[in-house]
């Protein structure tokens, strides 16, 4: 019987997958504490090429002690990354990569403001269980067990975030993306998400930065 997978949520916008002992690291950003003690990491995800998302230092310091982490990007972060070895990523893409299984879903980042140029953004569903949607409201093509929710950001509104949590209708939901809110934005933004969620029979979670979940 393996495992279930851990879940760890860190600063902001990035998790770290454990399976049978390997690693999987999504958006390791600026925002997020510096990335050192990382051991046996098979691939970083990163969803889009913001800073707050994909960040040169905390690569470096990962794949120090992992340097046969392969690197799955848009074309963008690809071309940001372009001293690193990089695998382009694109709507319907698949890739297994030691005990993972990688499914990206989208291609654009939600609008900020009209007059903001528009990026790439793949979300991506791990293993069958976990979805993410970096910084967009793709919506996965299958019932969920476990989404990690965005609850904050420039582009964000949460009557948005309600929409398409309530189309997503995950088993069971946790907020990420969420660093530029006070305890107070937590308990407010993250009570809109709850509601929905349990609306579609589905459980949430909060967790701080440090803390583990876990999905099949």
């Amino acid at each position: 019987q393996n495992k279930p997978m851990q879940i760890t949520k860190y600063e902001h916008a990035c998790l770290v997958l454990e399976n049978q002992g390997k690693r999987v690291v999504i958006d390791p950003g600026a925002y997020t504490r510096p990335m050192n003690a990382l051991e046996n990491v098979v691939a970083i995800v990163i969803t889009h090429m913001h800073d707050d998302h994909c960040n040169e230092a905390q690569l470096e310091r990962i794949l120090q002690n992992s340097p046969d982490a392969k690197i799955y990007g848009t074309d963008e972060v690809c071309r940001r990354l372009a001293g690193y070895q990089t695998t382009a990523v694109h709507h319907g893409d698949f890739y297994t990569q030691a005990g993972f299984t990688l499914e990206f879903f989208g291609d654009l980042h939600a609008e900020i403001h009209r007059s903001i140029p528009l990026l790439q953004n793949c979300g991506v569903l791990v293993n069958d269980s976990l979805y993410y949607p970096g910084d967009s409201y793709t919506k996965p093509d299958r019932e969920v067990e476990l989404l990690a929710c965005p609850t904050s950001a420039p582009w964000l509104k949460i009557s948005d975030v309600m929409d398409f949590v309530a189309a997503v209708k995950p088993k069971r939901c946790f907020a990420t993306h969420n660093i530029h809110l006070s305890e107070i934005g937590h308990d407010l933004n993250n009570g809109r998400v709850k509601q929905v969620v349990e609306a579609g029979g589905g459980t949430f979670e909060y967790l701080l930065p440090g803390e583990s979940t876990e999905a099949s």
